[in-house]
């Protein structure tokens, strides 16, 4: 891609500072007297010319690495339709680009970050054991993202959940709004 926009930006711009050479010789000429462009001055205009053309390109570069690249939906609000709400005591509902499980429980409906509080890795559902369970160092969770065991210090965090009057679930996937917890309680539920 960058490729094509140097190209483009190369067939664009060289004809203009060719034509704006042109021109400032032609004013030279024409302005009554020709001065001699001096070897000092010379490579004095094409060192600053050559760093100035380098500071850009770093300024770019440095630009360009830190600007943030959004991909996927993760970040926003991601609605969940009522036929994809799991019913109650079914493995969960896992959205794949917001990160997140919907797990339908007696009190309600949570959205469960999957990523475990520990050091990150994704925690899938074991439908066997009715549990998570963290693949990189053992940490186990129950339905409720409760910490059963293992080195994690504290519950998987949940994700705030909007009921649209259509039973249509909205989650904010915005990672400044994540809910971390000590525990379980029933008011961290959704009722449907």
């Amino acid at each position: 891609m960058w490729a094509l926009v140097r190209t483009l930006a190369g067939m664009l711009l060289v004809p203009l500072i060719m034509r704006l050479a042109a021109l400032a010789s032609w004013l030279q000429q024409h302005s009554g007297g020709t001065r001699r462009v001096t070897r000092r001055s010379f490579l004095r205009n094409a060192v600053l010319g050559s760093v100035g053309v380098v500071s850009l390109q770093i300024t770019g570069g440095f630009v360009y690495f830190f600007w943030p690249n959004k991909t996927g939906a993760f970040g926003g609000e991601i609605a969940v339709p009522a036929s994809a709400v799991p019913e109650v005591g079914a493995p969960p509902y896992r959205n794949q680009s917001g990160r997140f499980y919907v797990i339908h429980n007696d009190d309600g409906v949570l959205a469960l970050y999957w990523k475990c509080p520990h050091l990150g890795c994704t925690v899938p559902w074991d439908d066997a054991a009715d549990e998570f369970h963290c693949p990189c160092h053992g940490s186990v969770y129950d339905r409720t993202g409760v910490l059963i065991a293992g080195p994690a210090p504290r519950p998987m965090d949940l994700m705030p959940i909007t009921v649209l009057p259509d039973q249509t679930l909205l989650v904010d996937t915005n990672p400044n709004s994540l809910i971390q917890r000590s525990g379980y309680s029933p008011e961290q539920s959704t009722r449907l």
